[in-house]
């Protein structure tokens, strides 16, 4: 399906966009644009792939001519770009919410705009009962990816959005900062102990978008399926594959923070659509009838369990070590040490 198509990615000198690059440069694709507004990142991968095939776009998704521009010609879209740090979203709403919300507005207008087949954005589980800007900005990302993909029933197009828990070692996650504080000697600084957190790869990653791809129908959010870790299980492994003599200090949550993640509502679980390794939930498809809703109601549904980092698998203390120790990120650490 990528023969001789284009595709562009929002954010493309991050953790993901740089995974779904490597993932996509050899399905066929004519061309790969990779859009973001930090010159030195892609100066840097373009001396890294020395490929022909990536184009590389400078602009911000906040001004939408710049996006408009790079998308013309376009038949595919990873929408990436996004402000993820919960702590400088907490401080700086109003900038989360220029990326997070009217960015994503202007990625999914210019789409619209110039008959993009597919776009995929990249969701959160902070997105789920939301309890910080984060997670909020991300909420309304997904609900105007639904609203959009209203616009494009019997054009054979779609909008789709990929949620994801957390994933390790990318760019901000906890696995970095604390083989830091372990290489620098310094105490490893946890939250809260207890605090579950869902542990996916990179590559899982770039998996469930390619699903997203194969299989999305207009409005679309796919949930893939993960394991869970405590937070102190993670600092323990990762002391224990260093061998490490480390303190571990609790510092207590920071704001905004969960203790445990959710990647499905409850009442997204009612009508969830069990695919093995995903859950798909379909898009809200009422129209704006709302008589009909107050006179008759809708169908009854079952309200079950949310799906969440404390009742999905959790892993013990080796089983996360060994997931660990499987990540490239640890095994480069671990080099470097030698």
């Amino acid at each position: 399906m990528y023969k001789n198509k284009k595709l562009l990615i929002t954010g493309g000198t991050g953790s993901f966009g740089n995974a779904v690059l490597r993932k996509f440069l050899n399905q066929g694709l004519i061309e790969i644009r990779i859009f973001s507004r930090d010159e030195k990142k892609q100066d840097d991968m373009r001396l890294d792939y020395k490929n022909d095939l990536i184009k590389y776009y400078i602009g911000d998704i906040r001004e939408f001519s710049s996006i408009n521009n790079a998308m013309i010609g376009v038949d595919y879209v990873f929408h990436a770009a996004a402000l993820k740090q919960v702590p400088s979203c907490e401080f700086y709403p109003m900038e989360a919410i220029r990326t997070n919300v009217l960015g994503a507005e202007n990625v999914l207008q210019a789409a619209w705009q110039n008959n993009v087949s597919k776009v995929i954005v990249l969701s959160t589980d902070k997105a789920v009962y939301p309890i910080n800007v984060m997670g909020l900005s991300k909420a309304m990302m997904e609900k105007l990816m639904v609203s959009k993909s209203r616009l494009l029933n019997g054009t054979g197009r779609v909008f789709c959005a990929t949620r994801y828990g957390n994933v390790m070692a990318s760019r901000g996650s906890v696995i970095p900062l604390f083989i830091k504080q372990i290489k620098e000697k310094k105490p490893i600084t946890i939250t809260e102990p207890t605090m579950t957190r869902f542990m996916m790869s990179l590559s899982q990653s770039v998996e469930l978008v390619e699903f997203a791809f194969g299989c999305a129908k207009p409005g679309d959010i796919f949930v893939q399926k993960a394991p869970a870790s405590t937070v102190m299980d993670i600092a323990l492994a990762l002391k224990d594959i260093f061998k490490a003599t480390n303190e571990i200090k609790t510092i207590g949550i920071r704001h905004g923070e969960k203790i445990f993640e959710t990647l499905c509502t409850r009442e997204e679980m009612a009508k969830a659509e069990d695919l093995g390794n995903y859950y798909r939930v379909p898009a809200d498809d009422r129209d704006l009838n709302y008589s009909k809703f107050f006179t008759e109601g809708k169908e009854k549904s079952v309200h079950i369990e949310d799906y969440n980092s404390n009742n999905t698998h959790r892993l013990d203390l080796q089983e996360t070590r060994q997931l660990l120790m499987d990540l490239d990120y640890v095994q480069q650490e671990l080099k470097s040490l030698k």
